[in-house]
């Protein structure tokens, strides 16, 4: 297990145990004096200094995950209301708390963190995951994200925040560093090679998505949030979501990724 990320260095000097919360799940508050949210951050976007995210965060390595935690915790518009350090113990803290986002490992002691989504998505429909891990091969990257995962951070990456990410999925966006986006747009664009040399029947599944269900689709591939959608179609962020839902029922996936990537592989852009 790694023990201190590159995109960490120096973070040690500045943890302070009584500032995170316990492993137990206690509820903890930003420390006066030590934020760094932005202060142009728009007020009509999720995260705000009095409702800021709430975040779980669940790692095997005691040091990554308090890193991760203080992080979180200096940033006024995310806090951490618990953590766990087992698959065992975060399903637990999973039902036992209401929350926005996990930041889950991908190797735990006792199982792999992927098996979280299941969990999370039962218990906390309206929740994301980001992945945190060492492994980044493009197999694992894109298994979690069909398993419902929002992200997948490296943890020696040097653009890895673990704030911006947990705000970035909060507000319907993923967070991915940009070496695997890079790798994963190249791959993307080999399989589209491969198949427009071949010819295709219409899938008639994409006929059942009305245009404007269709054009938040597309948006959604480019990287917009809910907000940001609404902003350029003129039409709220909740009307934005209700398309979202209407498209994971009529496409049967359940998140963003598996939208896009359904979307894609059957040429709708």
């Amino acid at each position: 297990m790694l023990q201190q990320s590159h995109s960490l260095t120096g973070k040690e000097s500045v943890l302070k145990p009584s500032n995170i919360p316990a492993d137990t799940g206690a509820t903890a508050q930003p420390v006066a004096g030590e934020t760094q949210g932005s202060s142009m951050w728009p007020d009509f976007l999720v995260g705000q200094p009095d409702k800021p995210v709430r975040v779980i965060v669940v790692d095997d390595d005691v040091h990554i995950r308090r890193v991760m935690a203080q992080e979180i915790m200096n940033d006024k518009r995310t806090m951490v209301v618990a953590q766990a350090s087992s698959l065992r113990e975060a399903k637990k803290v999973i039902r036992q708390h209401e929350f926005d986002v996990m930041l889950v490992d991908l190797n735990l002691g006792d199982g792999n963190g992927l098996e979280l989504l299941d969990v999370m998505k039962s218990a906390c429909p309206h929740a994301e995951a980001v992945v945190v891990s060492v492994v980044e091969t493009d197999d694992q990257v894109l298994k979690a994200f069909e398993l419902g995962a929002a992200g997948y951070m490296v943890k020696n990456s040097w653009f890895g925040n673990y704030a911006q990410a947990v705000l970035q999925v909060a507000n319907g966006g993923a967070s991915i560093t940009p070496n695997l986006a890079r790798r994963l747009l190249q791959r993307f664009d080999k399989t589209a090679t491969s198949a427009d040399a071949v010819p295709r029947a219409p899938d008639p599944t994409l006929d059942r998505l009305s245009a404007r269900e269709r054009e938040v689709l597309r948006m959604v591939s480019s990287g917009y949030t809910s907000a940001e959608i609404g902003e350029r179609l003129l039409i709220s962020a909740m009307t934005v979501n209700t398309h979202i839902k209407n498209i994971y029922r009529k496409l049967q996936v359940r998140t963003r990724a598996q939208a896009v990537r359904f979307a894609s592989l059957r040429g709708l852009f």
